[in-house]
């Protein structure tokens, strides 16, 4: 355990410049106040008392959706993830807390709860059968990669990231089964991430590598990107091999099976006992899979998402992009390729609105409920796209999905109008309006990809200078947290979200040895010396609504 030393003040060291120069700060980025609004609204989620969900209520109460809070929950994990793993490194404690408390909610009945039916299966997945399946409650056993990857990508993001084994222990992954008026009584299924990958695995090979079905006979690509990215994880933690295996044969099925339908889109889904495919109908299972397969197959991803996305997006300003339904985009791809019309323009978009709304024959399979496919589309262009497509995606957010601030957090509130009077995409559910556009804002281009190559070694994240201490609970929100290793300082820009006064212990752990100066917006005010490796140094700081820039200056 690192020793707590007893810091000894003194008179400034004359090695150490009274005011930082102005543009001290100049090379570290800081988060927007909407990126803080989004890791402040996953906050105010995870510690909502158990039992209660806010504004994630999805539109199926059943939660077999795709607005499902299982899909919410896990897209708010891999944004507040891509934040510490690419901008805020330093910040150790804040994510820890985040991500521990989205995995506690995570594993609540209500999240996984709907597999009991679902497990009976039914004609809408597989159209066969004639008498529905002996159910099973243990949610992860078999089939239902749609919860299970998931969670285990959350638990090994979680291991990789801080060095922290807690999921991995004995009954560490619990799912209590225990409804009050039925059944025979309670049923507890216990797992850990070592197990809960084994099972995975293990239903990967029956199906003959495609994949883990999601519903009964059905496989879906997006789906079983989430545990192959923990697989890469989980090597790296055990020193194993298993993704490489796993996507050498991975790859092989699907030569041979086919991704991509005649519209060029990848399927909807497989089904195994009938070996037929569902085709797409629009871009939005093809953007959330290929923004997380771009981790393990960029050219793949890339190729696709930038020849598919063609039609479904369109210039509606000079910066501002909105997107449109797949009728639309096929009569757009039509129209570029007999009339050789740009298939980004406005003008364009609005004949193939009044083609397809001349001709039924064009219109869309009608699905029980709206699925996310802005929320997709954005989240496949903040890995795959460039900042001037996504910003204008962005744009589009900002000034059509009536951005909302509760308690510091930022949410788009639900709007079940898929277009304004204009045309304007306006439709927003809980998996984009809570979780997408926050990570979108939130990760880096080819964020996953970086994430893939090269994951924190056990090794990287014990030397790591690090805080700790500290949750967003303080009512404190960190716009900076890093340490810049040309300058040996540790780096922190932080305010409070409700512009009170807040006082704040910080814990600095694993800074190299030495005398600090601590500056406080710019102005040494102490220096505390790092005795021993290991110590931990600690700064006591006042913060209000204003951004407060606190730098540790080795000297």
């Amino acid at each position: 355990m690192p020793t707590v030393p007893s810091f000894r003040k003194m008179k400034h060291n004359p090695d150490l410049l009274k005011n930082l120069p102005a543009d001290f700060l100049a090379g570290h980025d800081k988060l927007s106040r909407e990126q803080a609004g989004h890791l402040r609204h996953f906050h105010n989620l995870a510690t909502q008392r158990d039992g209660e969900w806010g504004v994630m209520g999805s539109q199926d109460p059943g939660q077999e959706w795709l607005d499902a809070y299982r899909y919410q929950l896990a897209t708010m994990a891999y944004a507040a993830g891509a934040a510490h793993f690419h901008r805020l490194p330093a910040l150790r404690s804040i994510f820890q807390s985040l991500l521990s408390g989205l995995i506690h909610k995570m594993l609540r009945r209500e999240v996984w709860g709907y597999w009991f039916l679902t497990s009976h299966s039914g004609k809408f997945v597989d159209p066969d059968i004639k008498r529905l399946r002996q159910p099973w409650a243990d949610p992860v056993v078999k089939e239902n990669i749609m919860y299970s990857g998931h969670l285990l990508l959350m638990v090994s993001l979680y291991t990789m990231l801080f060095n922290d084994d807690k999921y991995n222990q004995e009954g560490a992954l619990t799912f209590n089964w225990s409804p009050i008026f039925w059944g025979m009584g309670p049923e507890k299924f216990s797992y850990t991430r070592e197990s809960l990958q084994k099972a995975i695995l293990a239903e990967m090979e029956r199906e003959k590598w495609l994949g883990v079905c999601c519903e009964p006979n059905c496989i879906f690509i997006v789906c079983n990107q989430f545990p192959i990215i923990a697989m890469r994880y989980n090597d790296v933690r055990d020193g194993t091999n298993v993704a490489t295996e796993v996507l050498s044969k991975y790859t092989a099925a699907w030569e041979a099976k086919g991704m991509a339908g005649p519209n060029g889109l990848f399927i909807s889904w497989y089904s195994p006992k009938q070996d037929t495919k569902r085709p797409a109908l629009d871009l939005g299972f093809t953007a959330w899979g290929t923004a997380f397969m771009n981790a393990w197959n960029p050219l793949l991803a890339n190729e696709t998402f930038q020849a598919q996305s063609i039609g479904f997006l369109t210039r509606a300003d000079h910066d501002r992009i909105s997107i449109n339904r797949g009728p639309v985009a096929f009569a757009i791809r039509e129209l570029a390729e007999k009339k050789g019309v740009d298939p980004y323009s406005l003008s364009t978009m609005q004949k193939a609105r009044d083609i397809v709304a001349s001709n039924p024959t064009t219109g869309e399979h009608r699905e029980p409920f709206p699925r996310p496919m802005f929320g997709y589309i954005l989240m496949a262009m903040s890995e795959l796209g460039d900042e001037s497509k996504l910003a204008g995606l962005l744009n589009h957010v900002d000034r059509f999905f009536q951005p909302t601030w509760q308690n510091g957090g930022l949410y788009y509130p639900v709007n079940a109008e898929q277009y304004d009077k204009d045309g304007n995409w306006t439709e927003v559910e809980p998996f984009t309006g809570n979780g997408a556009v926050g990570y979108a804002r939130l990760t880096v281009l080819g964020g996953q990809r970086k994430m893939w190559e090269e994951p924190w070694s056990a090794e990287q994240v014990s030397r790591a200078p690090h805080i700790s201490g500290i949750d967003l609970g303080s009512g404190v929100d960190f716009l900076r947290g890093c340490w810049d290793e040309s300058h040996q300082a540790m780096v922190v820009t932080m305010r409070t979200w409700d512009q009170t006064e807040k006082f704040v212990r910080l814990e600095n752990h694993n800074l190299p040895v030495g005398t600090y100066g601590v500056y406080r917006n710019g102005v040494l005010t102490e220096t505390k010396f790092v005795d021993r490796p290991g110590d931990t140094l600690e700064v006591y700081v006042r913060v209000e609504g204003i951004d407060f820039d606190l730098v540790l200056l080795k000297a």
